[in-house]
């Protein structure tokens, strides 16, 4: 059943509920997942996916049947980690030789873990995570290879900064810090994906040439998440935004909290934005390396919600105040737009970007770098996108920077749009008119007098009868009903 206040707000977001519908209905996975001929645990495995994220799990699920199995257990495998990891009633001395060995229990049968705390929300995936061993154990080996090379890599990174006395009690520190940190926890796992994405056959084999690439997506999805959830996080006693730069416009993290500090808040957001916008352009390079339309899918949504919701933090007061999102029908209207190809994409990119400009300000110190890297952003697009086609400049069409075909079809979508909007019109005044013969028929059955109407329109009185004399005459001239 929808909230009250859900259908209060799409009644005034009708274009946001139709992207809803459009989703439901319209949406055709390019693969779709067959459980019946899963084996039980293979089963449980999908429902912990489902459990431990929702977003992520759709488009999973949606993957290549090649990749279907591997990715979901590589999530799975990452997710057990991130559980050990975020969870404060582990004592360090238990919690860092599991971080560091969690590659090693991935062959171990029978192996599960209840030390976690019981408000920790992905508890139950280490409680049955033999499910995930019995299955990883039955992957093709480079597959294997793969998920526990990058279990070596994001638990040995997860134990140094659990071991870090300093970020426990400080946070980050430095710019540096926090992209390794980030490196840590989402570049690897780029790193993962795309070596899977690779061994597959479905990605371009050169992107394991430009471990740059993998590593600014895995980046960008997480400077987002640490933009957004600033205000989470400080509830729990996290500190992720780096001393370097919030030390600019606070003297201590808690200020920015404070509504007397909100100028100066804005701008340390600002700024972290700044930081996540640099990555925007290799993100979509990358895209360009992927070569099935699936794992394409899988790649760009993420990437696409990232771009938004830096757009929805970006000068955005609230986002100190309580944890922000972008809605459900953004969010449809973005996978949506992101499950067609890659200049769409790219499309979605400019879109934010030139919203992110909108709402720069120059009384923002980052101002002109802001300003900037969304400039880079329309730059790198151009230079893939050209909006000047070199035949259009030949058939004298350079104006408009289409060709001559892109014209053609410009014209036919605009007669059908033009008609679309007649017969919407027709409609319209059709309904109108059968209520208005409705209402009007159940008038004169209750005995309504049109003949006293018309004739007074007719004497040019467009007004009711104002005084009771006038009201009398009317009577007088016209009668009045009999008693029944």
């Amino acid at each position: 059943m929808p909230k009250v206040s859900d259908i209060v707000y799409y009644s005034f977001h009708v274009q946001e509920l139709r992207s809803m519908i459009q989703w439901k209905v319209w949406h055709n996975p390019v693969h779709e997942r067959d459980p019946s001929k899963e084996t039980p645990t293979l089963q449980q495995c999908f429902k912990f996916l489902d459990l431990t994220s929702r977003s992520f799990s759709a488009v999973i699920q949606e993957l290549h049947p090649e990749l279907l199995v591997p990715v979901c257990l590589f999530y799975l495998v990452l997710r057990g980690l991130d559980t050990i990891e975020d969870d404060m009633t582990i004592a360090l001395a238990e919690k860092e030789p599991l971080l560091r060995n969690f590659h090693n229990i991935l062959e171990k049968d029978g192996w599960c873990y209840t030390g976690n705390g019981p408000d920790e929300k992905d508890r139950q995936l280490l409680v049955e995570f033999d499910c995930v061993v019995q299955e990883f154990k039955k992957l093709k080996e480079p597959y294997k290879v793969i998920i526990k090379d990058i279990a070596v890599k994001m638990g040995n990174g997860m134990a140094d900064y659990a071991d870090n006395s300093e970020h426990n009690i400080n946070g980050v520190d430095t710019i540096k810090d926090y992209e390794l940190y980030c490196h840590y926890v989402a570049g690897v796992v780029g790193e993962g994906l795309t070596r899977l994405f690779v061994e597959s056959g479905l990605a371009n084999p050169a992107l394991l040439q430009r471990p740059d690439l993998s590593e600014a997506m895995g980046q960008f999805l997480q400077h987002t998440n640490i933009i957004r959830d600033v205000r989470e996080d400080f509830n729990e006693k996290r500190k992720f935004y780096p001393k370097e730069v919030w030390s600019k416009h606070v003297d201590k993290f808690d200020d920015l909290f404070k509504p007397e500090y909100k100028d100066a808040a804005l701008n340390c957001s600002s700024e972290m934005v700044l930081l996540a916008l640099r990555k925007a352009p290799d993100c979509l390079f990358y895209l360009a390396g992927i070569r099935d339309q699936s794992v394409f899918n899988f790649a760009a949504i993420p990437q696409s919600m990232a771009i938004a919701s830096l757009e929805l933090c970006f000068r955005n007061p609230d986002m100190f105040k309580k944890n922000i999102k972008i809605t459900r029908g953004n969010a449809c209207q973005l996978m949506t737009e992101s499950t067609q190809n890659l200049q769409v994409v790219c499309e979605i990119f400019r879109r934010y970007a030139r919203r992110i400009h909108q709402k720069n300000t120059p009384r923002d110190p980052n101002f002109l770098n802001i300003s900037i890297a969304c400039g880079q952003i329309e730059k790198f697009i151009e230079s893939i996108f050209p909006s000047q086609h070199p035949k259009a400049i030949v058939s004298g069409t350079a104006a408009s920077g289409k060709t001559p075909e892109q014209i053609e079809k410009d014209k036919a979508d605009w007669q059908e749009a033009k008609w679309d909007v007649i017969y919407m019109a027709l409609a319209v005044f059709t309904t109108l008119a059968l209520i208005s013969a409705l209402m009007l028929g159940i008038a004169y059955m209750m005995g309504a007098r049109f003949d006293i109407a018309i004739d007074q329109l007719k004497k040019g009185k467009l007004r009711p009868p104002g005084e009771m004399g006038e009201r009398q005459n009317i009577v007088n001239t016209y009668g009045q009903h009999e008693e029944l």
